[in-house]
């Protein structure tokens, strides 16, 4: 029986434009399940049947052209919600499943939070408002007492370790104390920092952005997490940062987080 479950977030931006890249990284390294973000496509639209050659089943929920999320799946999962409850919303952020693993159903929120700039407009409002709905969600989850992982593009740069150059981030809303305070707030839930748990060293980051040669000077932040659930924590074996994703041909601008469960 097997005893491991892998479970990836990956912000592709544009699943269109890098279908082959998901194919190459499912068939080297087989995770059990891939929570995409910014798909940017409607669910038609949605390379469900390339990916099922490879395996792997598809549970959409996109939009044409902005956001959308999705989530590929060796095996079948059901869907529980589209959006945040008791959050009306016309954007494509959230999706939840619960997938069935050895004698565990296993629940995953993919997310993809607002990124919130500029700070002095209405965007930034709106991210603060969404993240509480976040949190609500996520404490009425936590009573089911399961194996939960609420993972996705947070547009959160929790600590100043997690930049490479905080000091650049100041009046953007990723570091703002506001959505800072919304991720700790969520910690203080009992969610646990997959990442963090098993390393507390500065210089690990997700995402580099495309303009003023961030990738080549390694200018880059990590706003890609996995927090955890107690039962989820318990099983928390490693979490890999597939930094060399970034190093492709026409690469999103974000690189795979994986987190591997032991049972």
């Amino acid at each position: 029986m097997q005893n491991s479950f892998s479970i990836v977030t990956w912000n592709i931006n544009s699943i269109r434009q890098r279908t082959a890249l998901v194919v190459d990284f499912l068939r080297a390294h087989a995770p059990d399940v891939l929570c995409l973000q910014e798909i940017k496509c409607v669910d038609s639209d949605f390379p469900s049947e390339i990916f099922a050659t490879e395996g792997y089943s598809s549970a959409v929920f996109g939009m044409k052209a902005y956001n959308g999320v999705a989530i590929v799946s060796k095996n079948s999962v059901e869907i529980t919600h589209k959006n945040l409850p008791n959050f009306p919303d016309e954007l494509a952020r959230y999706i939840e499943i619960t997938v069935p693993f050895n004698d565990k159903i296993i629940r995953i929120g993919n997310l993809y939070a607002p990124n919130g700039n500029p700070i002095t407009t209405e965007k930034f409002p709106y991210k603060l408002n969404w993240l509480n709905a976040l949190n609500a969600h996520a404490n009425n989850t936590l009573k089911f007492e399961e194996p939960f992982i609420l993972l996705g593009d947070y547009n959160i740069i929790p600590q100043e370790i997690d930049a490479r150059n905080p000091s650049e981030w100041q009046n953007d809303a990723l570091f703002q104390p506001e959505s800072r305070a919304s991720y700790q707030k969520l910690l203080n839930l009992g969610l646990l920092d997959a990442f963090r748990a098993c390393n507390a060293e500065a210089g690990h980051y997700t995402f580099w952005d495309y303009q003023a040669g961030a990738w080549p000077k390694n200018n880059g932040i990590r706003i890609d997490h996995a927090l955890l659930s107690p039962q989820a924590a318990d099983m928390l074996h490693s979490v890999i940062i597939h930094k060399n994703e970034r190093d492709k041909e026409k690469p999103s601008d974000h690189v795979p987080v994986e987190v591997v469960l032991r049972f």
